[in-house]
């Protein structure tokens, strides 16, 4: 009877701490999902950009014992006054300018800070298309046009089935996607959510099974083509981006802070959206293109690459902004000019005719009005063609 009563005590000692930790993990994702819920919020938003760790499962990219990449201090510069305007009018929170390589304008606003790790969200594709081009150019991936079944066969019972490489890089797939960041039940949100809650962005995108359009026949933006091009790369490498991502590109970069990424609950890095950098390693990033993909004398990233990447190459409509692999190019931009781009003010904008890089965090809660990103854009070749 007495072992009968011990067992009995076990078996409810272990249910206890079971169900403590269910409990536990409810709460934790409780608190994930209240924290997205309140994320873009006008009293939260800037703290938030700045504490995405907070809020979701993350994974450092740590470089090591590495010494910071020098990024030289040139003389200061002073911007056009209509930059002032510009700054409130879109909640810029970090801006850092570059010329010839050397800082000639940074400043902060709103309470951020030079050392603040800020979300990048769609810049963050422009990273995962270098980090692309360096494994095309190794051999790891043989051609951008290859099915992206090749190296993620679990696609082929989804809308992807029938896609080339090429046509995720420059969001030609046709699969239907609710890119509507603004509406709850849109894809795009629903995806976030399975972010939050821990849910897998694999599982997730294999029930994508609805297309607008064949491949390759049309454009349109829908950032899970980016997370298909991350199941490419994570299935020719059989590893996983953060680790590839600080090989490749930022250890090679030599980046102030260790960078982190939003991950779901496998440890799948959200490498549509989800790296948090510093505005200034953004720039040390973007002047890397400047100079044809060459960091500190390096090769970094193949210069046909970056050539490739950043033309106008995708099926945009005729006089709207140009889209390549992964990279915006502005309408009326000339050869050598284009940017990274994200939700909320988020830019990485690039001159090299000029040799200008602009690197901008922002918490714009106004970025899809009309005319917004003209307006960034704009302020992007005024300040370029002032230096």
């Amino acid at each position: 009877m007495k072992t009968l009563l011990k067992w009995i005590v076990r078996i409810m000692a272990v249910a206890a701490i079971a169900l403590g930790g269910l409990a536990i993990w409810k709460y934790e994702q409780y608190q994930r999902l209240m924290a997205v819920l309140s994320l873009f919020s006008e009293e939260k938003i800037v703290s938030n950009f700045s504490a995405m760790d907070s809020a979701f499962l993350t994974t450092s990219l740590v470089q090591g014992n590495l010494q910071p990449s020098p990024l030289p201090v040139g003389p200061t510069a002073t911007l056009p006054p209509e930059v002032d305007d510009w700054i409130a009018d879109r909640s810029v929170t970090g801006l850092v300018v570059l010329k010839d390589g050397q800082v000639v304008y940074e400043d902060y606003f709103k309470g951020t800070g030079a050392t603040d790790l800020r979300i990048n969200w769609s810049v963050s594709k422009s990273y995962l298309s270098a980090l692309f081009g360096v494994l095309l150019a190794e051999g790891s991936i043989d051609s951008i046009e290859d099915p992206v079944t090749k190296y993620a066969p679990a696609l082929e019972t989804t809308a992807y089935n029938d896609t080339r490489i090429k046509d995720v890089l420059q969001m030609s797939s046709g699969v239907t996607f609710d890119e509507d960041y603004l509406a709850f039940f849109s894809d795009i949100n629903k995806m976030g959510r399975v972010l939050a809650l821990g849910g897998s962005m694999d599982g997730f995108t294999l029930k994508q099974d609805a297309s607008f359009a064949a491949p390759g026949e049309g454009w349109k933006y829908v950032s899970i083509d980016t997370h298909v091009i991350g199941m490419v790369i994570r299935g020719a490498t059989g590893r996983d981006i953060p680790s590839l991502m600080t090989e490749k590109i930022i250890a090679p970069l030599g980046l102030e802070a260790d960078p982190f990424y939003l991950t779901d609950g496998y440890g799948v890095a959200f490498v549509l959206g989800g790296l948090n950098t510093t505005t200034r390693d953004n720039a040390r990033f973007g002047q890397m293109f400047a100079n044809g993909g060459v960091w500190q004398g390096r090769q970094v990233v193949p210069g046909d690459w970056v050539d490739a990447s950043t033309i106008a190459s995708a099926r945009t409509e005729p006089g709207e902004i140009g889209y390549g692999y992964q990279w915006w190019i502005p309408d009326g931009s000339e050869p050598g000019q284009f940017l990274a781009r994200g939700i909320y003010g988020q830019y990485i904008y690039i001159d090299r005719i000029n040799d200008v890089v602009i690197s901008v965090h922002g918490a714009d809660r106004d970025f899809r009005e009309p005319g917004a990103h003209e307006q960034n854009e704009d302020m992007f070749r005024l300040i370029a063609e002032s230096l």
